[in-house]
């Protein structure tokens, strides 16, 4: 990747991971399905009006829409709301990377190198390694919806890829119109309509500004320039690159909400920095250093 396009991948996981805390700010008051309904709402709304449709088959951006829209972050939103604490939820999340490098072998017969794996794993690892420690900070449910999530976001990255859509904006735009009316139906489904009459009244400062943050700079900015980057480049060289959100997840949580950092925190952290660097550099490494033994 160009150095620029590294800069913006980190400028979009640091505003990523910041944004699983402003998450948690926005349910304290807000039905989780309600709100992403909100989020999504407003992603389309008013722009959709302004802002062509994507010049491809409409079944691209549905599909994405609801992988996107209505399983990842209905799911998510529901895996904090049940327990999951903001830098765990951002670190389990992380487990698209490997479905999503899965799926770009399986389905675009993508190469996957020795560094790029090892340095994989060394990430894995770490993710691991706060799995291991997680008691007492997440129920069964919440976990498991979070890994739901992981899976459909890595089931999004490849639709982009199959689909490569020119116009990465309106693409972010029309799909978001197809998630609001699924988790309104979940929301009332699940939450009733006296909670969400109640959760509507309850919107303070707080949970507007939890849910503008998400709208654009998380989803409108991030994901029109992560889709761009999928869409450049490998999803194997990209989305190794999401491992750097829980480490903003994770210190994000720290300072909005007091979560403990231990030792074993700091040390998964470094297991998915070094394994970031592996995999994001390990093949030029490993091409320089075979040169001179092949000669």
């Amino acid at each position: 990747m160009k150095p620029l396009d590294t800069a913006l991948a980190l400028l979009i996981t640091t505003i990523w991971g910041l944004n699983f805390s402003i998450i948690k700010l926005g349910l304290a008051t807000l039905d989780p399905n309600l709100m992403a309904a909100i989020r999504f709402a407003l992603c389309a709304l008013p722009a959709v009006f302004f802002v062509r449709r994507p010049n491809m088959a409409w079944h691209h951006w549905v599909v994405y829409g609801l992988l996107f829209g209505v399983v990842q972050w209905g799911a998510v939103y529901a895996g904090i709301y049940f327990g999951l604490s903001a830098g765990l939820a951002s670190l389990v999340l992380q487990m698209a990377v490997f479905f999503t490098m899965a799926g770009g072998v399986f389905f675009f017969q993508e190469k996957v190198s020795a560094p790029m794996v090892s340095g994989t794993l060394l990430a894995f690892c770490g993710v691991a390694l706060v799995f291991v420690h997680a008691e007492g900070q997440a129920t069964v449910l919440g976990l498991g919806l979070v890994v739901l999530g992981a899976m459909a976001w890595a089931a999004a990255n490849l639709v982009v890829k199959r689909a490569r859509p020119t116009d990465m904006f309106g693409f972010m735009v029309w799909s978001s119109l197809v998630a609001p009316i699924p988790l309104l139906i979940l929301s009332y489904s699940f939450a009733g309509p006296e909670r969400i009459v109640q959760s509507l009244a309850s919107i303070d400062g707080t949970a507007l500004f939890s849910i503008l943050f998400q709208v654009y700079p998380t989803t409108l900015l991030g994901y029109a320039v992560w889709n761009g980057l999928l869409k450049k480049y490998p999803v194997s060289t990209v989305s190794p690159l999401t491992l750097f959100v829980p480490v903003f997840g994770m210190l994000g949580s720290v300072l909005m909400f007091g979560e403990s950092l231990p030792g074993y925190k700091w040390l998964a952290m470094a297991c998915i920095l070094v394994g970031l660097l592996i995999n994001r550099f390990g093949s030029g490494w490993w091409q320089r250093f075979q040169q001179p033994l092949r000669a």
